[in-house]
């Protein structure tokens, strides 16, 4: 088969994979040079931890699978088995813990609570003040801004994958075919449209109601720690925007802890992973309502930064980067991702939300089992 893929973040990356893995020749289409959104400013966490029960879960246990697998091939993605501890601070926030811990599921996610000196003896950077943590062993990490480049040139030695950057896909042709902005025509046996968060112009014309939003965070990168961040790192505010972590306990904590006035304002959570060059990546908030704002706000920066000051016992470094960015996420809770034929052979895969860098290799195989590749 002749495959079109349409996006190159790394849902589209994740769908060529699949399709030459399975012995068929991929064109990929991305109207950047190369990618420049969710899947680039984002933490590159493969986070299994706070995911429902049931399709989530196994989507993400699969994704985790192929992640390693994946990486061991191409060592460039930086793929790294560390974990995630979700640190808790009080009574109320550990009983969220402990009813995550009693999950039928917990065993197949590698939770396990810990007291302050054992989750310290797993990273020894948190020196700061907490009273425990909740263990996740099937976390893992990749490099978010190089993994797409990395796929591309592993892809690129096949043989079989062309890729075209610079190339906005404004209409679909007939049956399995798509014509661009430089007014070329592109024909196929199949095409794959993984816009993300373009959800406008062609995506519109196609599919006029779209159940999928737009979501929009703030991040923040520092130079290198000077030390090994040996996990993933969360605070106990993760737990009231996961749905693993729904519970009588968690509803106790919503009615008698409030969030810090920021981060109740922007929706925030602290996630913190370390990339490959020492620094940490830091986030995040979460904002719905859209036009979007252009600019960035402080607030947010600022109490991220007082939380993870806390529980690393120390200054932080100094910041360098901060950025916006903006992300698909289907409207229907039920669904890890928005799958649907806009014409014949041809799919449009979207709005897997905060999902997408975990669960991508799963859901792009699973289109592949569905299309029969």
């Amino acid at each position: 088969m002749r495959v079109i893929v349409v996006g190159a973040g790394v849902l589209g990356t994740m769908h060529a994979w699949h399709a030459i893995e399975r012995g068929h020749e991929v064109l990929h289409l991305e109207r950047e040079a190369e990618a420049r959104g969710a899947s680039v400013r984002n933490f590159g966490q493969i986070w299994v931890s706070g995911r429902a029960g049931g399709e989530e879960l196994e989507c993400a246990l699969r994704a985790r699978e192929l992640w390693e697998g994946i990486g061991a091939r191409v060592p460039a993605l930086g793929f790294r088995a560390i974990g995630s501890l979700t640190v808790v601070r009080n009574d109320a926030e550990r009983a969220v813990a402990e009813a995550a811990a009693r999950r039928p599921d917990a065993a197949d996610r590698g939770y396990r609570l810990l007291d302050a000196d054992r989750a310290r003896a797993l990273n020894p950077a948190l020196r700061g003040d907490f009273t425990g943590a909740l263990w996740c062993e099937r976390d893992a990490a990749v490099e978010p801004r190089t993994a797409q480049r990395a796929l591309k040139e592993a892809l690129l030695a096949s043989g079989r994958y062309t890729y075209l950057g610079g190339r906005e896909v404004r209409e679909v042709v007939g049956e399995r075919a798509v014509r661009d902005d430089h007014n070329e025509l592109h024909r196929g046996d199949a095409v794959i449209l993984c816009t993300g968060a373009w959800l406008g112009g062609l995506v519109r014309e196609l599919v006029p109601d779209l159940p999928v939003r737009r979501v929009r965070l703030q991040m923040m990168q520092t130079d290198p720690l000077g030390e090994a961040l040996t996990t993933s790192v969360a605070d106990a505010d993760s737990f009231r925007y996961y749905p693993a972590y729904r519970s009588d306990a968690l509803d106790a904590l919503n009615a008698g802890q409030a969030q810090a006035p920021t981060a109740a304002e922007h929706r925030m959570q602290l996630l913190m992973v370390q990339r490959a060059d020492g620094g940490l990546t830091i986030g995040d908030t979460h904002e719905y309502a859209t036009p979007f704002a252009f600019d960035t706000v402080e607030e947010p920066y600022e109490h991220l930064t007082g939380v993870v000051e806390t529980l690393l016992g120390r200054p932080l470094p100094r910041i360098r980067r901060r950025w916006a960015g903006v992300y698909a996420q289907c409207t229907d809770t039920g669904r890890v991702v928005h799958r649907q034929r806009a014409r014949d052979g041809v799919w449009l895969v979207t709005g897997p939300g905060g999902r997408g860098m975990t669960c991508s290799p799963a859901i792009a195989e699973r289109t592949a089992n569905e299309l029969g590749w």
